[in-house]
């Protein structure tokens, strides 16, 4: 059976959440599939349950079909480093920094990474569903293109190009990729999916006609748009996310930072009726919030920074303010942070808030977990990736919950202790069972709407 790759015209065309999506139908037709990415630019992680780190999208599918998770479904993840660099994880572990120039130097050094995990997948999985990057037809980068071209070419995967219509120029963007492709891949694609439409269907029939008759491309489907705020890969996606404010009665204000990493916390609280999130920017906004939350940071010192020159910080430091602080923010929550080895920042040591006494260290291993952890006396299941080193692993003082696990906010139980204290109204609701269910949806939608048969007896062929 041959394997599939996921194009898409543009970055945040929809290609994780059809990469998802086709994944989880191939699953329940009854194939053996997985899901892969071969290099992610995300500070959005998740811990495999083989060990090591792995972007968001990958996990969620795998996690979706009930499969063990492992670094072989996304070799390569970079994640913000500073100072035009990045900060490379290889097979789940941390290789370090390196400048972005460097990195696509060496780029060829990285292809066996991604030959030997695609190679592992296709023992034990019949299809593999391989995500793409942005866009496949960069004409300056395609030699460097780890994600689309080089799974493409190397594997011989059927291709799904994937656009979308609310960007505008959507029959531009599909001639101009299918014809920029190497005629190899060219011959390849099985069809095009024209993703988030909106607006009276039966508008678009010419344009299906257009694309197939004049470009000679099949039209799988025309996707309407569905808001579906589960498995965030990025910043860019998360703040597309469709909440009902109608009967809230809590304001929830996440501080949106310049490195924000693992918002993935939060989608429990873009889906809670009864929660208002905002992403703020301001120290004026914390006024309208009942809750602020400090979160993950992939550069903790410069966040930090940017903090405190946005006039933040005596609000944060505050006791009279209530805050959760994640990870970075609870690092942020000490009165000095040391970095003897420089890991996050030029500087060896930075005053913190001083809302927790003492330190907290970066040490250069990481630490990389997942497991069931005692959290302000509730037993919830979480992961920790960070290098920073503390006596505790939370802290919970006046007004003040900070802790180095994510994925608490998973928890139905934290969710009333906090909100039913802010609001003695708040019922809360079963996460678990909204999230099944949600998917359920999203993949029935997707299935109404592109030509599964078409595509399953394509990957047979």
């Amino acid at each position: 059976m041959n394997s599939l790759s996921i194009f898409g015209t543009s970055s945040d065309a929809g290609k994780s959440t059809l990469s998802f999506a086709i994944t989880y139908l191939l699953h329940h037709r009854g194939i053996k599939v997985a899901p892969f990415k071969a290099q992610n630019v995300s500070n959005n992680s998740q811990v495999t349950d083989a060990g090591g780190e792995i972007a968001i999208p990958q996990y969620f599918a795998a996690e979706a079909i009930g499969l063990d998770t492992t670094t072989d479904m996304n070799p390569i993840l970079l994640k913000s480093g500073g100072k035009s660099k990045t900060h490379i994880i290889i097979n789940g572990k941390s290789a370090g920094n390196k400048d972005v120039l460097e990195y696509y130097r060496d780029i060829d050094m990285l292809k066996p990474h991604v030959k030997k995990a695609f190679k592992r997948l296709e023992k034990e999985y019949e299809c593999i569903v391989a995500e793409g990057a942005g866009s496949p037809v960069e004409l300056n980068l395609m030699h460097k293109d780890l994600s689309n071209i080089y799974v493409a070419d190397e594997f011989n995967t059927k291709i799904i190009i994937v656009a979308d219509i609310q960007r505008g120029g959507v029959f531009a963007s599909i001639y101009g990729v299918y014809k920029l492709l190497p005629q190899k891949l060219r011959d390849n694609v099985i069809g095009v999916i024209v993703n988030k439409f909106q607006g009276d269907m039966s508008l678009f029939d010419e344009g299906v006609q257009i694309i197939e008759e004049r470009f000679g491309i099949k039209v799988l489907g025309v996707v309407p748009f569905k808001p579906f705020n589960l498995g965030f890969e990025d910043s860019q996606s998360i703040m597309n996310y469709v909440q009902d404010t109608r009967k809230a009665i809590i304001k929830v204000g996440v501080i949106k930072l310049p490195h924000i990493s693992n918002f993935t916390d939060f989608e429990p609280l873009v889906v809670d009726k009864e929660v208002e999130l905002s992403f703020i920017s301001n120290a004026g906004d914390i006024r309208t919030c009942d809750l602020v939350v400090i979160p993950g940071s992939k550069r903790v010192v410069d966040d930090l920074k940017w903090l405190r020159e946005r006039g933040f910080e005596d609000k944060l430091s505050s006791k009279e303010q209530k805050v959760v602080a994640i990870c970075g923010g609870y690092e942020m929550m000490f009165e000095r942070i040391s970095d003897p080895k420089n890991i996050e920042s030029d500087l060896k040591e930075v005053a913190g808030f001083g809302r927790i006494k003492g330190d907290v260290t970066f040490q250069k291993e990481k630490i990389v977990q997942k497991g069931t952890y005692n959290l302000f006396g509730f037993m919830v299941d979480g992961y920790e990736i960070h290098n920073g080193i503390a006596k505790k692993r939370a802290i919970k003082r006046k007004n003040l919950h900070a802790t180095f696990v994510h994925g608490f906010f998973d928890s139905d139980e934290i969710r009333y202790h906090f909100f039913s204290e802010i609001n003695p109204k708040y019922k809360g609701y079963n996460f678990k069972k909204y999230k099944a269910k949600a998917i359920k949806n999203f993949a029935k939608h997707i299935d109404k709407h592109i030509d599964m048969d078409f595509i399953e007896n394509e990957l047979h062929e």
